[in-house]
């Protein structure tokens, strides 16, 4: 098993503000966080959790949200923090902000090239993001819009959208999602497969033709083609896992990348009931799904349920499970190692 180092650089647990506490001593649980890995480092930021209010490396300017993401820029040893929402801050106009992470230090990007006003972005939450490296890209797919993300903004409104940030000319491009359907609260996994690598959204909640809120079926699978900028839409069979929201993944690949698994753990219902602690796998290209924990043989009983946790594959040898919420206990996320959980992959096992 190769090694993994976890960075609490600017870990901050927001809520209603008790007293602050030592996250390394009082740590309990943690999620709808955002984590990126940079160099086999991986960070961790924002979120919601107890203690009730901790902040490192993160002045006062400098917000802490939940529900975002982070878009690494390995090369230059950055990460850029967007969307999410605020809790005990009042939204402002949109800012992007970077952590430097050779410096330690968060700043606010430059503007050069501006395809897209700043008036017209927002903090989307929820939504599905990742980012193409080899091309300083970064992606978010639909997700909402709400009072607590934008100044004054109203009723929360689900986008059908696919925002683009363009690290090298600091600027946004609005693009169209694979249809006008909105969707939020599912995922977007990278592929480094065809000429230019593609995006893989599914799972969540979207708007269906009466106005209700309804699952994505974990049968659809849309497919963004980076360079061509041309969307896809495959349908998946095999063990099709329960329509779920709030899930994490993340991705590995055969060496001579004729094959991809992405994995899919826990997440929440879309209706009634508290969610899923299990693992499945997407298969590409056969897009077929197979049920990878728990195994008949692994014994009686669903796994508890777990959802708002993020996955980050170290090395194409695990993936790292970092926090998330229990609907059904009270119980801390096992604080000695701060809500960290380990799943080996080629084994259908889990383990903290």
């Amino acid at each position: 098993m190769m090694f993994f180092y976890l960075v609490l650089w600017s870990f901050s647990l927001i809520g209603p503000s008790i007293q602050q506490k030592d996250p390394l001593k009082d740590f309990c649980f943690l999620y709808g966080h955002q984590t990126t890995l940079v160099d086999r480092e991986l960070y961790i930021d924002g979120g919601l959790g107890f203690p009730q209010e901790y902040i490192l490396t993160k002045n006062a300017t400098v917000p802490s949200v939940n529900g975002g993401i982070l878009w690494s820029d390995s090369p230059n040893k950055l990460f850029y923090l967007y969307g999410g929402e605020y809790r005990d801050w009042i939204p402002t106009e949109f800012k992007l902000w970077y952590f430097d992470i050779a410096y330690n230090t968060w700043n606010r990007s430059s503007w050069g090239k501006r395809p897209t006003r700043l008036s017209a972005i927002g903090l989307t939450l929820l939504g599905a993001g990742v980012v193409v490296e080899d091309k300083m890209l970064g992606f978010y797919y639909g997700g909402w819009l709400t009072n607590n993300s934008v100044p004054g903004y109203g009723d929360p409104t689900m986008l059908s959208t696919l925002l683009v940030y363009d690290m090298n000319n600091t600027g946004f491009n609005n693009r169209s999602g694979p249809d006008t359907v909105p969707r939020a609260e599912g995922v977007m996994i990278y592929l480094p497969a065809g000429d230019g690598g593609i995006l893989v959204y599914f799972g969540g909640i979207q708007i269906a033709d009466n106005g209700t809120t309804v699952g994505v079926p974990m049968s659809d699978i849309f497919l963004y083609d980076v360079v061509n900028q041309h969307w896809y839409q495959e349908t998946a069979t095999g063990d099709v896992p329960e329509d779920r929201r709030r899930f994490c993944a993340d991705a590995t690949w055969a060496d001579d990348r004729s094959s991809y698994n992405i994995y899919l753990f826990g997440g929440a219902s879309i209706g009634e009931g508290s969610g899923y602690g299990d693992v499945y796998i997407l298969s590409l290209p056969s897009f077929k799904w197979i049920k990878f924990w728990p195994r008949p043989e692994d014994g009686p009983g669903p796994p508890r349920p777990h959802h708002s946790s993020t996955c980050n594959i170290i090395g194409r040898s695990q993936m790292i499970i970092m926090g998330g919420t229990f609907p059904n206990t009270t119980e801390c996320d096992v604080p000695p190692v701060f809500g960290q959980h380990g799943l080996l992959l080629g084994k259908a096992n889990e383990t903290v």
